[in-house]
C-alpha cells in the first residue's frame, strides 16, 4: 500500500480509509502481501476494472480542459514543480 499512498500524496492511514468503501462495494480486494506479511497488496477486481475504464475517459477529458487553461501550455513542467514543492 506504501507506493499507492506515495503516488497519491496520502498517508498510509488516510489511504486504508478511502479504501474501505470501495472494498465492501466489491471494486478492490485488498490482500497480505506474500513476501513480506506486514505489507497488502491492492487488486482491482473485475468489477472495479470495468468502474476503472468507464471513468477513464472522463478523467481524460477533464485533464485536457484543465490543461488547455495552463497559460504557459505546458502541463508537464506544472506537473514537476508541483513534485518539487511536495
Amino acid at each position: 500500500m506504501g507506493p499507492v499512498a506515495n503516488l497519491l500524496a496520502m498517508d498510509r492511514t488516510t489511504l486504508t480509509a478511502a479504501l474501505k468503501p470501495l472494498q465492501k462495494r466489491g471494486l478492490l480486494s485488498i490482500e497480505t502481501d506474500p513476501r513480506d506479511k506486514r505489507g497488502k497488496r491492492l487488486r482491482l477486481t473485475e468489477q472495479g476494472m470495468a468502474v476503472l475504464m468507464s471513468a477513464l475517459p472522463v478523467w481524460t477529458q477533464t485533464h485536457e480542459e484543465v490543461e488547455a487553461q495552463i497559460a504557459s501550455g505546458d502541463a508537464d513542467r506544472l506537473r514537476r514543480d508541483l513534485a518539487d514543492i511536495r
